[in-house]
């Protein structure tokens, strides 16, 4: 099953975007599509929140990394700044995504 993205109007994928696809590709009602979005993002935020890393087989994986505290400045009055230690979210793309996309830069 394929879903189709081509009749989006802005140039982002949005999580109500999502859920008209799923209406009118799947064929659900729209309550539940949006129900289903909206738990698919809560258990990835979730997971992310709790520490442990997301895998998504053929788009990629989503990691948590601990920064450690740095020195930075402030660019418009170049003063020193400490940056605290904080947690992020990094995206690495699978092989099979970066290959569908250098395909279609064709």
């Amino acid at each position: 099953m394929e879903l189709s993205v081509e009749s989006l109007e802005t140039p982002a994928l949005t999580k109500a975007h999502l859920a008209e696809l799923l209406f009118e590709q799947i064929g659900l009602n729209k309550r539940e599509s949006k129900d289903m979005v909206e738990a698919f993002f809560d258990l990835i935020s979730d997971s992310l929140v709790d520490g442990q890393d997301v895998k998504i087989s053929s788009f990629g994986n989503f990691q948590i990394r601990t920064k450690a505290p740095r020195p930075g400045r402030n660019p418009r009055t170049g003063q020193a700044v400490p940056i605290q230690a904080r947690r992020v979210v990094t995206f690495h793309a699978s092989h099979k995504l970066k290959e569908q996309i250098q395909g279609s830069a064709h």
